[in-house]
């Protein structure tokens, strides 16, 4: 693998122009144009007001809200793939999975309102770290069994999946990968940032459980602190 950092211009605008092609992919918001498609509807007014898959599924049904489950993460894995082919280093691969999720949570292409990048956010761990991700899902799993939030799921998520990047090595004698955890830990923020309205919820006792339907709403432009899952 190359240089952690680009040390030379040509390798800078190498790198910066893979950050950029993966903020442009994660600003596709592919939950936005199924419902438009299906429904006609922009899926920022409609349901609870997020751009997620799982809105997707209350808004046009089941077989939708998996499309863009899948399309979401895939936008995840497409991102760090292609940048571990074009062997850009893992700083500047832990920074393409940043602007993956960054992208879906503001895309360029919608004004800035998108989602709160949890499939994006599984998608780009997920290459990043798959042993260490694959041990959150299951932690996912049974918060989201026992809570019935998926909120709350993906908050514990958004901090395990760091803290089994590094333990899972230490634990089997392997160098922990720095630059990869820094950037699963930028991710981490910015899940549990957009889920700030969550957390009040859930300490107020408000907050959706799973199975529970959302409240038609209709969001003011720009305004994401009233959005569920």
């Amino acid at each position: 693998m190359s240089p952690e950092i680009p040390s030379t211009v040509p390798g800078a605008v190498h790198a910066a122009a893979a950050v950029l092609a993966a903020y442009l992919l994660g600003s596709v918001s592919f939950s936005y144009l199924i419902v438009r498609l299906l429904r006609g509807v922009d899926i920022r007014t409609v349901g609870s007001g997020n751009a997620g898959a799982t809105n997707v599924l209350r808004v046009a049904g089941t077989p939708a809200g998996i499309c863009a489950l899948v399309l979401d993460i895939g936008k995840g894995v497409a991102a760090v793939v292609v940048a571990r082919l074009l062997d850009v280093g893992p700083v500047v691969i832990a920074a393409v999975g940043v602007a993956a999720v960054l992208g879906h949570m503001y895309p360029v292409f919608f004004g800035l309102r998108g989602g709160k990048g949890v499939a994006t956010a599984a998608g780009t761990l997920g290459s990043l770290a798959p042993l260490a991700t694959l041990a959150s899902l299951v932690v996912f799993l049974l918060v989201v069994a026992w809570k019935r939030y998926v909120s709350l799921g993906s908050i514990v998520v958004a901090a395990t999946c760091p803290a089994f990047m590094v333990l899972l090595p230490t634990l089997r004698g392997r160098p922990v990968a720095w630059p990869l955890v820094a950037g699963a830990v930028a991710i981490g923020l910015l899940v549990t940032w957009k889920h700030r309205a969550n957390i009040g919820r859930l300490l107020r006792g408000e907050e959706k459980r799973l199975g529970e339907r959302a409240e038609v709403t209709s969001p003011p432009p720009g305004g994401e602190g009233g959005q569920r899952a």
